[in-house]
């Protein structure tokens, strides 16, 4: 008898919460389709659906939003300084309004990008870089091993630390759960300032799958900034022989814009630690000698009200007049962001989406099949990579925006993620994009199979693979 009453009050308890997810789902849901989506499930398989939306579900960042407000009262008189080296609008082939809003900073002139590819030019680039460090070094990655390659960033930093130098270091919980306790404690021994690992809030491991700063940030005395795509670890470097050629982008910032990127990076630490680095740093970057190039950094995460990853990229496609040449490990946009792809291709723009052939994340890979059909008869060109595996985040429209950063082209990134990406309003710089897309494309196969020509794995995979696309 006790064991019927105890029964029935977990199942009453179980539909009693499933029904207040309910509630909660259908309030803060993104999309109607996502909130729909949760409260079916929710109601009819509650024991399944419960669990999985404890770790899926939740899409508000209250604490971020509070602190980013918090921190916003102490970065608004630095955006002046941004103000100081605004772009001459005239000078600029496109509108601008979108870019800036979503960045909350102005088109900033004066400033270097330089495309580095592949992990041994762009750790070689970034350890010169904290090598000749007088002052401080910021450093920010989503993954960081204790494999030889991550030793080399240890060292660099220890190194750094011994000249006199302040080093800031802060990794993802999540990405790099697996760090070993004796490199945090090299660093902290060596007096780098770390993130106490028991306080910080945000996902503490594996299992939280939502809210991962996936941005790889590297600030040198306030005058060089890096981001891109590239961890630290060996396979970056290409040294995993199931990936082989580990192909990435990072670019190398100087001049007003690494600012932008530096306040950001502030930002991160002041959530994380609650501890104002501002007042440490160097905000004095004069402009770089001429021809110095237009550049903006917008930063996105969770706690955006606009979900500004995913129009970021309706705002650059909606831009392009003659070619949007899209790279990215990962392909399940949104519909917002299929649509714009669309209608994009449809009006003569020549629209080319480089993916990789090598298998990462299986179902993100299996996602991405359910969306080419649909593409490609718009006239949408999706390739597979087959020179390694292809990891970086890169966009060039026409001859006018070229971008480079963490996001990937996927509604994790656009909603979940926090991330960063540089933009440069430079004829040249686009030109430097595509040639090294082309480059790219000439090691790539045109995607032609239907999916009803593909494995029956893939046929009958992608869709279902698809129904995850929220959280993938």
């Amino acid at each position: 008898m006790v064991w019927l009453i105890l029964s029935t009050a977990a199942v009453i308890s179980m539909w009693v919460l499933a029904g207040l997810a309910s509630l909660q789902a259908a309030r803060t849901a993104r999309t109607p389709q996502g909130a729909i989506g949760w409260v079916v499930f929710l109601l009819s398989a509650p024991l399944l659906a419960l669990p999985l939306y404890l770790i899926f579900g939740h899409r508000k960042f209250s604490r971020y939003r509070n602190t980013r407000q918090k921190a916003d009262k102490i970065l608004n008189a630095l955006r002046v300084y941004s103000d100081s080296h605004t772009q001459d609008r005239d000078a600029l082939p496109l509108n601008e309004a979108p870019f800036e809003r979503l960045a909350g900073y102005p088109i900033c002139n004066g400033n270097r990008f330089d495309l580095l590819v592949d992990g041994p030019a762009i750790t070689e680039a970034m350890l010169a870089a904290i090598r000749e460090a007088s002052d401080y070094v910021l450093v920010q990655f989503y993954i960081v091993r204790d494999d030889s390659h991550g030793r080399q960033l240890k060292d660099a930093l220890i190194d750094a630390r011994n000249r006199g130098v302040a080093v800031w270091f802060m990794t993802d919980a999540v990405g790099s759960h697996g760090l070993s306790t004796t490199f945090r404690r090299d660093l902290e021994k060596a007096g780098v300032n770390l993130v106490d690992p028991d306080t910080r809030p945000g996902p503490k491991h594996r299992f939280h799958l939502n809210f991962r700063n996936h941005r790889k940030t590297v600030i040198v005395d306030g005058q060089i900034g890096f981001t891109g795509g590239m961890n630290i670890g060996d396979e970056y470097m290409g040294r995993d022989p199931h990936y082989g050629r580990w192909r990435d982008t990072q670019v190398r910032l100087e001049g007003p814009v690494v600012q932008q990127l530096e306040l950001g990076y502030c930002e991160d630490w002041f959530w994380l630690t609650e501890d104002p680095i501002l007042d440490l740093l160097s905000w004095e970057c004069p402009k770089v000698s001429s021809p110095g190039k237009p550049a903006l950094v917008i930063g996105t995460g969770p706690g955006d009200p606009n979900q500004n990853g995913s129009m970021l990229y309706f705002s650059a496609i909606s831009a392009a007049r003659t070619r949007i040449w899209i790279a990215s490990p990962y392909f399940v946009p949104d519909q917002d962001v299929v649509a714009a792809l669309k209608n994009a291709a449809m009006r003569g723009v020549e629209v080319r989406i480089l993916l990789p052939g090598i298998i990462d994340h299986y179902a993100p890979w299996l996602a991405a099949f359910s969306y080419f059909d649909d593409l490609r008869a718009a006239g949408v060109q999706i390739f597979r990579y087959t020179g390694g595996f292809l990891h970086q985040k890169v966009f060039v429209v026409d001859d006018c925006i070229a971008a480079v950063g963490t996001m990937n082209l996927d509604n994790r990134s656009f909603r979940l993620n926090f991330e960063t990406m540089a933009l440069c309003f430079d004829g040249e710089t686009c030109d430097a994009v595509a040639a090294m897309l082309d480059t790219d494309f000439a090691e790539a196969a045109l995607i032609k199979e239907t999916l009803d020509e593909q494995t029956w794995q893939i046929r009958f995979g992608a869709p279902v693979a698809r129904l995850l696309a929220p959280v993938l």
